[in-house]
């Protein structure tokens, strides 16, 4: 059972890619991103528990505190990187 949530988690992730590749808008490739993200964390968890690995669960806390902090950064740089006046249109650029 441990080895088939870890091919449904596999295939879970090649849709996310498949998603962050194909969306449509930057958020949408965000949120498939950071899918991405916590999806390979659940991965790096049954792995772990899988393979009887003693700090597993230390990495996979780890690397979803990484993901979080990415996820925020990235959001910060799509908000502020075209700057739009008050209608919300983008204003041309200089």
């Amino acid at each position: 059972m441990l080895y088939a949530a870890i091919i449904a988690v596999i295939i879970t992730m090649v849709l996310a890619l498949t998603r962050a590749f194909l969306g449509p808008t930057e958020y949408d490739r965000m949120l498939a991103a950071n899918s991405f993200g916590t999806k390979t964390v659940l991965l790096i968890a049954l792995g772990g528990h899988a393979l009887e690995w003693a700090s597993f669960l230390d990495i996979a806390l780890l690397y979803a505190m990484v993901n979080f902090v990415g996820t925020i950064a990235v959001m910060r740089f799509f908000e502020y990187s075209s700057p739009a006046d008050e209608t919300g249109e983008a204003s041309e650029p200089r």
